[in-house]
């Protein structure tokens, strides 16, 4: 990596005295380092040290707020604590700021294509008022990118100059699209990304919002996952949590949860037979204790499917395959034809997980997001995702971000905290 990656771009000087009052500003030099270790912060050939912006109100704005106007979009899948996020960008362009105008933009990219027709609406502290109650978002959501041509063409129609995406990876790189068609237009339009992944997956972020409400929801499932066990003779409880290509909700859930008995995530593959494989270590778990509690994400396992061509989702996700029901079948026929009693109970929460409210230090870390990504669209800078890392918000170009997606290390900590608490 270079100290250019993690260099954000500005639209111009700031020149306006921000109409903020009773904060705290932050300085424009303030930094937050990247590495958590002390012996990797000694720069070689004496480069800079590695280091993000650090997020907050500038005590100089770009934007003259009593001329702006705003849009707000959520795009890919639900996640708990959409809402709060739309809220509190509403309400801190509104109060804090002044901005007149904040639009709503429906069904994420596609509100800003002609084509689909869809209206915007405007967005009042009194429409906001009680959504953070709700799970969902109340603007509606697609997947897929539109022509950033048309989208810009969109923007310029409705003379807006702050736009806030919020999603996970295939709607930053939309908004990266966005960003650069702008750039090539030469207009004066801050695109700020707020990162949304339930998955925990965005790289160079060290959490996303909702992702701890997840876990938390998870926990209730698999409760119930483990009361179906124990309740019959060998019975087994399997739960698939979300987590296409990272396993941090079932990794989270299983340290949250210690009725856990396994957890499968996409990092660590697993067998299914021989004497190493999950199935023999199922019948050994059987034998010693009559129940089991599985928690597997819906990427792991994928390498125990026959080979097939990948299809893709609307986003460019790749379309994995059912784990859940492979391993419900698996599990079943395995001790068929052993004449071995199982009474297995499979659980698929998904949607249930990813529609809920976000809860507790969630939302007021949705809030903390929305109102740092205001800040930094006030201030002109743009092509970015508000991001948290070292205790501290930050502000990430979003190309750094989607560069690569975050996974569990299984050499790590959290990791070696799962395997010490479960079978294999």
């Amino acid at each position: 990596m270079k100290y250019t990656d993690f260099a954000i771009e500005r639209l111009g000087t700031p020149t306006i005295a921000s109409p903020v009052k009773n904060l705290d500003f932050v300085r424009d030099d303030a930094n937050v380092v990247f590495y958590k270790d002390t012996r990797d912060i000694i720069p070689a050939n004496g480069e800079p040290i590695l280091t993000f912006e650090q997020a907050g109100p500038r005590d100089t704005i770009y934007h003259d707020p009593s001329w702006s106007r705003a849009a707000i979009l959520t795009a890919g899948g639900l996640c708990p604590g959409l809402n709060d996020v739309i809220k509190f960008i509403t309400r801190t362009l509104r109060t804090q700021y002044g901005v007149p105008v904040v639009y709503g933009i429906p069904y994420g990219y596609r509100g800003l294509n002609p084509e689909f027709k869809h209206e915007p609406r405007i967005l009042t502290e009194a429409d906001v008022d009680h959504i953070h109650e709700d799970g969902g978002s109340v603007l509606g959501s697609s997947r897929g990118r539109q022509p950033e041509k048309i989208m810009v063409d969109t923007l310029a129609r409705m003379n807006i100059n702050m736009l806030f995406c919020i999603g996970g990876d295939g709607t930053l790189r939309g908004a990266h699209a966005i960003a650069e068609e702008v750039r090539r237009r030469n207009m004066a339009i801050s695109v700020i990304g707020i990162p949304k992944t339930i998955d925990n997956d965005i790289s160079f972020i060290d959490k996303s919002f909702g992702f701890e409400t997840a876990v938390y929801t998870s926990s209730h499932f698999i409760t119930s996952a483990h009361n179906e066990a124990e309740g019959a003779y060998n019975g087994i409880g399997l739960v698939k949590v979300m987590g296409r290509d990272s396993g941090f909700i079932a990794a989270y859930a299983t340290l949250a949860n210690s009725h856990v008995t396994y957890c499968l995530v996409p990092e660590n593959p697993f067998k299914l037979d021989g004497p190493d494989g999950l199935l023999q270590n199922l019948e050994n778990r059987l034998k010693q204790r009559h129940h089991a509690v599985i928690v597997v994400a819906e990427g792991a396992g994928q390498e125990l499917f026959k080979e097939q061509e990948k299809s893709k989702d609307a986003s460019g996700n790749i379309l994995h395959n059912d784990i859940g029901l492979l391993l419900k079948d698996r599990i079943n026929a395995y001790f068929k034809e052993r004449n071995m009693e199982v009474n297995l109970k499979y659980f698929d929460p998904s949607y249930a997980i990813r529609s809920v409210p976000a809860m507790g230090t969630d939302a007021v870390f949705c809030t903390m997001l929305a109102q740092n990504a205001v800040h930094a669209a006030m201030s002109g800078r743009t092509d970015m995702v508000v991001g948290h890392w070292n205790d501290a918000f930050t502000h990430v170009p979003i190309a750094l971000a989607t560069s690569s997606r975050k996974k569990i290390d299984i050499n790590g900590l959290l990791w070696n905290s799962v395997a010490s608490t479960v079978w294999m």
